[in-house]
C-alpha cells in the first residue's frame, strides 16, 4: 500500500534522527527533503535506487504534486522535514491535498531545535520553583499572531520562552519582553544551527545586548532564541531540588527515610 510519511529529521545532526525515521529512509522509494533546513546527510541511509530531491525551490503546490506523483502502488514516499513535522512545518497544508487524493499518511516525530539548543547550551528549560512551563512560539512578522498570543502577552507569564523564526526580530523581542516586565539584564541564549556539526554557535548575552552580539557573529537565520528565568542555573550557588529524588519524599518506587514524618 502506498503511504506518504512526514518525517522529522531533527535539528541537524543526522545522529539525532529517530531510529524509526532511519528505518523508513532505508526502505523509501522517494524522498523529498527540505534542503534549506535539512542536511542532505539525513538521507545517507537511503537505497541507491531511491529518488531523492531537494524542495528548497518548490512552492507548497509543487511539493504536494511531487508527493502525489511519487505515490505509485506499494511506494514508500517520505517528506523529510526539519525538527518535528508538527512545529512550523506546514504539516496540515501538505496533508490535505493527499487526503483528497486518497493517499495514506504517517507522521514520525523528530527532535525539535528547542531541545537541541538547550542541550547544546547545557541549560534546563524547567527548574523547580523557578519555572515549570515552556512556551514554543515566534514573534509576529509577516504572519500575524492569533489573538492572545503576542509576545507581550506570553512574556507576562515569566516562564521559559523558546522563540522560533524570530532571529531577525531581536529588537522587537527586547521591546515586547520589556513591556511584559522582563529586565534588560535578563539572560538570553541564542543557538545557531543547534547540533549541526562544525556550524553550531552559542551566543549568551542579556536582553539589552543580544541583538548586537548576534550581529557581530553574523547570525541572521536558523537560530533558536531562549529566554528563561532558569538560564545560567548551572552556576547558581543554590537551587531548589526536585522532590522526586529527595530522600524524605515517598513515591510508589521508594519509601521516605524513616523518622522524617513523611513515610
Amino acid at each position: 500500500m502506498t503511504k506518504v510519511w512526514f518525517v522529522g529529521a531533527g535539528p541537524g545532526d543526522p545522529e539525532l534522527i529517530t531510529l524509526k525515521a532511519q528505518k523508513l529512509i532505508a526502505q523509501a522509494d522517494a524522498i523529498l527533503y527540505a534542503g534549506s533546513l535539512v542536511s542532505v546527510a539525513a538521507t545517507q541511509w537511503a537505497r541507491p535506487s531511491c529518488l531523492i530531491q531537494d524542495s528548497k525551490g518548490m512552492t507548497l503546490e509543487e511539493i504536494t504534486d511531487w508527493l502525489i506523483l511519487q505515490s505509485t502502488a506499494d511506494a514508500t514516499v517520505i517528506r523529510l522535514q526539519t525538527g518535528d513535522p508538527g512545529l512550523y512545518g506546514a504539516l496540515i497544508e501538505m496533508i490535505q491535498p493527499l487526503d483528497k487524493a486518497g493517499i495514506a499518511i504517517g507522521v514520525v516525530p523528530g527532535v525539535s531545535s528547542a531541545m537541541a539548543s538547550a542541550a547544546a547550551a547545557v541549560e534546563t528549560l524547567t527548574l523547580p520553583e523557578v519555572t515549570q512551563t515552556v512556551i514554543f512560539s515566534r514573534v509576529e512578522g509577516r504572519t500575524p499572531m492569533p489573538e492572545g498570543e503576542s509576545l507581550i502577552e506570553l512574556g507576562r507569564h515569566h516562564c521559559t520562552l523558546c522563540l522560533y523564526l524570530s532571529i531577525t526580530l531581536l529588537k522587537k523581542v527586547r521591546e515586547d519582553l520589556l513591556a511584559a516586565g522582563w529586565l534588560d539584564e535578563s539572560l538570553i541564549v541564542v543557538v545557531y544551527k543547534a547540533s549541526w556539526p562544525k556550524e553550531q554557535q552559542i551566543i549568551r548575552a542579556t536582553l539589552a545586548t543580544i541583538k548586537e552580539r548576534c550581529k557581530q557573529a553574523g547570525i541572521n537565520s536558523q537560530a533558536m532564541i531562549i529566554a528563561s528565568p532558569a538560564l545560567g542555573a548551572r552556576h547558581w550557588d543554590e537551587i531548589k531540588k526536585s522532590k522526586l529524588y529527595d530522600a524524605q519524599f515517598s513515591h510508589r518506587f521508594r519509601k521516605a527515610i524513616k523518622g522524617d514524618g513523611n513515610k
